[in-house]
């Protein structure tokens, strides 16, 4: 009896800690999205289910392993595509710079991830563009597994959204524009403002 109570208080204790961890979490999304009406009006998608990051072992460029779980900590903007980056990739990436930039003192809560699905070979001509970002190669099904695209697009027309712990929680229309980019910037300003209180800065590159 002794060791079936100490259990259930382990387990109740073990909740507990989940749900502390987890309140900030909720309460900023609470706040953007039911506190505040009159600004719920989010360029981007709201992913309702919002799945976590997968629990695989991704690679750098140069071959060597990087767990997706150590993405964990900080808002991540990321994009996906084959190595060779056509057009639309290379768009991406350039927004996807701009963006951080452009969130001022708030730039190191976010880091920009691409996830490339293939083995093609990068480009030498993007590296010094990529100087700040995380670039990792994931197997095509893996993230096919994880991101989606909205219907009749294609998974490498986005830009995704990825909370601290780990949620996919927000697609951003496909292929942005200058304007698409500026309502972008306030869907991330407000999510950084609501969130002020549970991440921390300092993992990205500066």
């Amino acid at each position: 009896m002794l060791d079936s109570q100490r259990t259930r208080s382990g387990r109740w204790k073990m909740l507990a800690v989940l749900a502390v961890c987890a309140a900030p979490v909720v309460a900023s999304y609470f706040t953007y999205y039911v506190l505040r009406p009159e600004q719920k009006r989010n360029y981007g998608e709201l992913i309702a289910a919002q799945p976590g990051l997968p629990e695989v072992v991704a690679r750098t460029l140069e071959g060597l392993p990087k767990p997706l779980a150590e993405l964990k900590g900080q808002w991540l903007l990321l994009s996906v595509s084959g190595g060779a980056c056509d057009e639309v990739c290379q768009s991406n990436l350039y927004l996807q710079r701009q963006l951080r930039e452009s969130l001022g003192k708030e730039k190191e809560r976010l880091d920009w991830v691409w996830l490339v699905t293939d083995e093609a070979p990068v480009a030498e001509a993007l590296s010094p563009a990529l100087a700040q970002a995380t670039v990792l190669r994931l197997p095509a099904d893996v993230v096919q597994g994880w991101l989606k695209p909205a219907d009749g697009r294609g998974l490498a027309e986005h830009l995704y959204v990825v909370d601290p712990l780990g949620h996919w929680m927000m697609r951003l229309p496909p292929r942005l524009d200058k304007a698409g980019a500026a309502k972008a910037k306030r869907d991330l300003d407000r999510l950084l403002r609501a969130s002020a209180s549970w991440d921390t800065a300092g993992r990205g590159a500066s």
